[in-house]
């Protein structure tokens, strides 16, 4: 099969989609690998890596996308849509809750669609794909909210961990999943002061067996979420419900009464965000200040790190493209796990949660 690689042109993304080891292992397996000249500069990997592994260098995006299967990291932008056609296979991050237009354009266009986020292994809520940028974002959220609350980044001037005589600042997590989980650790590292609030009994009693004492855990409802949101000096979105748009847990109201120059990151900002006052930016443009509060809301976290980000990245979807390459279409069939990762196919919108999110593209 011929797999193409563009270069990724979200705002600052260094990622890509195949390492120059992923190569050699589809080249081993047979498959003619096209990679977009300088795709894998950001992350560290130049032309002549691949071409050692094995790929072609192509001169441009769109012999690049002119391939069978388009492995990615993000999603397609509006200047990629001309490129998406009917019998090709997209293999990247898609977040379409948050995207009508290119949810519709995917319809129309013909492509098979499979999101890494909605790979999903049977038998258990596992998301294999999603899991390693989870775990780069929540430990970046704690690391990007130190650095926003620095006086010159226009936070109020507090260090997270304290020193002796001078109380640590408070992080407040909304989630307890990966993303969550991950941000405490770095937290609790630093010496903050945690909280992590979860509609889930079952994984509070879970991260207490990892963290004990040094977290406070608590039930998420509308009465906890506001006395918590109140006190916190960096307050972290880290909301999943698989499919979705991110519910709103944080109002502008309670915004406002959180205390001026506290940050705000909402890693959920790809699924439409958990607060309110929100808003995607980029790494070029991180933040905003709104209602005296810092806000970072950056959907491509993961890449400020794309060094590591990619190895990370391709040792789990590694194994699904290598099956998608050797079987086309009929993966899906064999794999249960990648089928459930489709979310538009033959110019339907077929992945039930995001079928709820549009009911009127369902057809």
């Amino acid at each position: 099969m011929e797999i193409g690689v563009p270069k990724e042109n979200k705002d600052q993304e260094f990622r890509v989609g195949l390492s120059p080891s992923s190569v050699r292992v589809l080249r081993e397996n047979g498959h003619s690998i096209f990679v977009e000249t300088q795709a894998g500069n950001g992350a560290g990997f130049s032309d002549d890596d691949y071409r050692s592994a094995g790929a072609e260098i192509v001169p441009t995006s769109e012999t690049a996308w002119n391939r069978e299967l388009v492995v990615k990291v993000k999603e397609p932008l509006t200047s990629e849509y001309k490129f998406l056609q009917k019998g090709q296979i997209l293999f990247t991050y898609l977040h379409l809750a948050a995207d009508r237009k290119l949810t519709e354009h995917l319809i129309d266009c013909g492509t098979t669609a499979i999101a890494y986020e909605t790979v999903e292994q049977p038998g258990a809520n596992k998301l294999p794909l999603l899991t390693p940028m989870s775990v780069i974002a929540g430990r970046l959220a704690v690391q990007f909210g130190a650095r926003f609350l620095e006086r010159q980044q226009g936070g109020r001037g507090l260090l997270l961990g304290g020193v002796p005589g001078v109380k640590p600042g408070n992080v407040v997590i909304l989630g307890g999943g990966v993303v969550g989980t991950e941000a405490a650790k770095i937290a609790v590292g630093m010496g903050a002061i945690v909280q992590i609030l979860d509609v889930s009994v079952e994984r509070l009693s879970y991260l207490e067996t990892l963290f004990g004492s040094r977290v406070e855990l608590l039930y998420s409802n509308s009465a906890h979420i506001e006395a918590a949101v109140k006190e916190a000096d960096l307050l972290i979105g880290a909301v999943l419900v698989l499919g979705r748009r991110a519910p709103t847990l944080v109002s502008r109201e309670l915004v406002k009464q959180m205390r001026p120059g506290s940050v705000i990151v909402d890693v959920a900002v790809d699924q439409g965000g958990c607060i309110e006052t929100l808003r995607a930016t980029s790494h070029t443009n991180p933040v905003y200040l709104e209602e005296g509060v810092v806000h970072y809301g950056v959907p491509n976290m993961p890449g400020a790190v794309p060094w590591t980000a990619t190895q990370a990245l391709n040792n789990s979807t590694l194994p699904y493209i290598v099956q998608l390459a050797n079987l086309g279409i009929m993966a899906l069939e064999v794999n249960p796990a990648l089928a459930k990762g489709v979310n538009v196919q033959n110019h339907r919108l077929v992945h039930p949660a995001v079928q709820e999110v549009f009911p009127d593209l369902v057809n």
